[in-house]
């Protein structure tokens, strides 16, 4: 049999599908399921594959490239689409009839169907939720059997609930329902503590009932949030101006530059000096230059090209309980320090965080017993990152972090057992309903759902 080689968008993840095909429509991917002689087990349907995890991995397998991208109904307060459209190409388009999305995350790239059934992270608007998923309000999909199912939150709201975090092991999802609302100008800016100060005023940060996202920077003890309120008020014109920055420096510029030192200075104390004085421009750049008080949502939403470069980057993932961040974040400055002294390696760029509040829209959401706040490392991958992350894992496990299935690296069954105990149980038996024969279902998933 034939095999491909196919790696996810950063490039770090490989595998080798018997099989690639593309869905171009709903007719092509029951044709697909129902045909395991010639499209042979697990298929696994992707989208822009931007995940940093094994989820897109179709091994001796048939990966299912989503091509389906048409906009197919629009209201004042829904929007129904294809499964490949892209969340940066349809927040536009609403942009363009005032409307927005509740979630503008940050990767341009996520695909309506992933988005339908996998986790996203965003800081939380006030009083709003963290993830994409959980203002989906409806799909429909292929099931493994080759049979059509539409579940919508209206009609099935618990089935949803296991949708919205089944990755695509349920069925084949073709069509997206999400909830918009009318577009409504942003206040955002920036303001850095260190981490003294920041772990004696995290109860009056939170208190603002801003979001919060963090830039952290264990090796200079500084933390900078970046906060967010909509500001309906705002008069005058609309600022592009700003988030353009933003996006520049830390969707482009930023990781170039920290790939570029890493492959041309070898001396780590040259290095990382250079490093650190980057990230000191960056964070007066963010103060000075990357604030308003009428910017646009969907202006935060990065376009990544379809093929990576250079400035490319990667990231993990661990959520913690709001009641105890103020402990883990001051151990993980101790501890990335620790970790550098000893192996000589640390990040090449910087660790990021987001403030999300309590969300049970999905049974494996990361925040289902109550408000989280995550500690995320991000790099080009500089050698030693993998390893790096073995010991990150651990760390966050320690402390009861909860990790994302699709976003967190190296994950093991012990790891996301303890994090999400019965509620994995219960998708493990949701999921075998659904697919009895395992069509869908790739070592990965596997091995951490069974």
């Amino acid at each position: 049999m034939p095999q491909n080689t196919v790696t996810n968008w950063f490039g770090n993840i490989i595998s080798h599908p018997a099989v690639i095909v593309d869905a171009n429509s709903v007719d092509d991917i029951v044709r697909i399921l129902k045909n395991p002689a010639q499209y042979p087990s697990p298929v696994r349907a992707v989208g822009s594959n931007h995940s940093t995890a094994p989820c897109g991995v179709a091994e001796r397998g048939t990966l299912l490239r989503m091509k389906m991208n048409r906009t197919l109904n629009l209201t004042a307060d829904s929007l129904t689409v294809e499964a490949g459209a892209l969340h940066l190409d349809l927040a536009k388009a609403l942009e363009a009839k005032n409307l927005q999305f509740y979630i503008n995350t940050e990767i341009g790239s996520l695909s309506a169907g992933s988005a339908a059934c996998a986790g996203t992270k965003d800081a939380s608007m006030p009083g709003e939720y963290g993830q994409v998923g959980s203002y989906i309000t409806g799909v429909k999909m292929v099931l493994p059997n080759g049979e059509l199912l539409e579940v919508t939150e209206a009609q099935q709201p618990d089935l949803m609930k296991q949708i919205r975090c089944s990755y695509g092991t349920f069925g084949v999802i073709y069509e997206v329902t999400y909830k918009i609302r009318p577009l409504l100008p942003m206040h955002v800016h920036h303001e850095t503590f260190t981490l003294e100060e920041f772990v004696a005023q995290l109860p009056a940060l939170r208190a603002r009932n801003n979001s919060m996202f963090f830039y952290i920077f264990p090796f200079d003890d500084k933390i900078t949030i970046e906060f967010r309120r909509y500001n309906p008020a705002a008069t005058g014109f609309p600022d592009h101006v700003a988030w353009g920055l933003r996006n520049f420096f830390w969707g482009s510029a930023g990781p170039k530059f920290g790939h570029d030192v890493t492959a041309q200075v070898e001396n780590l104390a040259i290095r990382y000096g250079i490093l650190d004085a980057f990230n000191a421009g960056w964070r007066f750049k963010l103060e000075t230059l990357v604030q308003g008080d009428y910017t646009i949502p969907g202006d935060q939403i990065i376009h990544y090209p379809a093929q990576s470069d250079d400035s490319r980057y990667t990231f993990s993932l661990f959520a913690f309980p709001e009641d105890t961040y103020a402990v883990a974040i001051t151990d993980f400055f101790h501890f990335v320090r620790d970790y550098y002294a000893h192996t000589g390696y640390r990040s090449n760029l910087l660790y990021v965080g987001y403030w999300i509040l309590k969300d049970q829209q999905a049974l494996l959401s990361y925040s289902y017993d109550g408000n989280v706040m995550t500690i995320d490392p991000v790099s080009t991958a500089n050698p030693g990152w993998e390893e790096f992350l073995t010991a990150y894992n651990q760390f966050c496990s320690d402390r009861n972090g909860v990790p994302l299935l699709n976003q967190t690296f190296g994950l093991t069954p012990a790891i996301v057992q303890k994090a999400y105990g019965d509620r994995l149980t219960t998708m493990q038996t949701a999921r075998r309903k659904y697919d009895p024969t395992n069509r869908l279902l790739n070592d990965y998933f596997r091995i951490l759902m069974g």
